[in-house]
């Protein structure tokens, strides 16, 4: 891949190669917030504490994800990317190495709020990658890189459930640290040298995502989405390691793993998802999948029986619960980037906050439900969080209904 020269926009630097790339740091960077998901077994057994406490740790990279997005991804307008990007994967790094040498629970929950709090490059580059495409393939775009975000995802719990089973729990995250560091060199050769849309202030830069979240009706109905969309997704995805690990079934963390591979459905989903929300408008992506969403807290519900049959409920139903979440997700990030082009970094900083403060929260219900209720209450949780959502959609838009929705996005 050549090194490009600074163009202003209209997808010219879009090339294969380049959204390849994007599309790589995107699930490289996000796979550190959800590989412990699966290990946390294993970090359990290895610190001696217990298995609610270290599924903690995925609260603390969430709840540093959703402070880095707030105080970090505003300087996507303010900084080249070509800069940013490759000092925030090195700082991830060495974040991620702390952790794989975390001797007890309180210093590896520390170094996951600096994990998640440096590993915001994906809601970076996504905004990034909005402003240098065409208007009528924006949703696709987005949905690329979705795909390699969710790809990401994936192979995250994967990696992390077979490898914590082999080495230790330790190795994930010192492997992460090696990839973090070899891409960081990557995209500082590779990215385009893009040219900063702001010149203000870090402290304005903070501030006008506040502001665009009370001035901007459209940002808080996705923003409404997704926190509920989310926390169903981070709350069935905490308690899952414990549920097949746990006395019905006495799994592994590989099996974690395996089920998590069901999900890449969800990378071709999000494509398409993409162009149904280029066409009809994204408030139709958004009702078809809060519907999925019950539909797959219907399906997981399987997963009490044990057995064969219940893996596979829970292998059906979080597929649907992947394709559900991040469909939403795309046509939520159609809508906010076509409200104000030039701000674009500020509006994913409002957006993305609210999304993963959402998915902390899930994260914390997800124990609580599993540890009170078991599994049942995990799909009940979720099956709430889904139908509070459609009923959001089904309410009159204060920002003119579904027919400006559509113009917006």
């Amino acid at each position: 891949m050549e090194p490009v020269e600074p163009v202003p926009s209209g997808g010219i630097l879009l090339t294969r190669p380049l959204l390849f790339l994007l599309s790589l740091a995107c699930g490289v960077a996000v796979a550190n917030i959800y590989f412990p998901q699966a290990i946390s077994p294993l970090i359990a057994s290895g610190l001696g504490v217990g298995k609610s406490s270290a599924a903690l740790v995925t609260t603390c990279s969430q709840v540093g994800y959703a402070a880095g997005i707030f105080l970090l991804v505003p300087l996507g307008d303010r900084l080249r990317h070509r800069r940013l990007v490759p000092t925030l994967l090195l700082l991830t790094a060495g974040a991620l190495a702390l952790a794989g040498a975390a001797t007890a629970l309180p210093l590896l929950a520390a170094a996951s709020v600096l994990i998640g709090l440096t590993t915001v490059v994906p809601q970076i580059l996504i905004p990034m990658a909005a402003g240098l495409a065409e208007p009528e393939r924006r949703g696709e775009v987005t949905g690329t890189l979705l795909s390699g975000l969710i790809g990401g995802i994936l192979l995250a719990r994967t990696f992390s459930g077979v490898l914590g089973a082999w080495l230790g729990w330790r190795a994930p995250y010192l492997i992460a640290a090696a990839v973090a560091l070899a891409l960081s060199a990557a995209t500082a050769a590779f990215l385009p040298p893009t040219a900063p849309s702001t010149g203000e202030r870090y402290p304005a830069l903070l501030a006008t995502s506040v502001r665009l979240f009370r001035s901007e009706p459209l940002l808080r109905r996705s923003c409404g989405y997704q926190v509920l969309a989310f926390a169903g997704f981070s709350a069935a995805w905490t308690a899952i390691a414990l549920h097949v690990t746990g006395p019905r079934y006495h799994l592994g963390t590989p099996a974690v793993g395996i089920l998590a591979l069901v999900g890449a459905g969800s990378m071709v989903a999000t494509r398409r998802a993409g162009r149904v929300a280029d066409r009809l408008g994204p408030d139709v992506v958004n009702r078809r999948a809060m519907v999925g969403v019950l539909a797959a807290a219907a399906v997981l519900l399987i997963g009490t029986a044990g057995g064969v049959v219940g893996l596979i409920g829970l292998g059906v139903g979080m597929l649907g619960l992947d394709v559900a979440v991040q469909s939403g997700q795309v046509a939520n990030q159609a809508r906010i980037f076509a409200l104000r082009p030039e701000m674009r970094a500020r509006l994913n900083t409002a957006y993305m906050t609210c999304a993963f403060l959402g998915g902390s929260a899930g994260s914390w219900l997800g124990v609580r439900a599993y540890s009170a209720f078991g599994w049942n209450g995990v799909c009940g949780a979720v099956a709430v969080l889904g139908a509070v959502a459609l009923a959001a959609i089904a309410l009159p838009s204060a920002a003119g209904g579904p027919a400006r929705l559509r113009r917006t996005s």
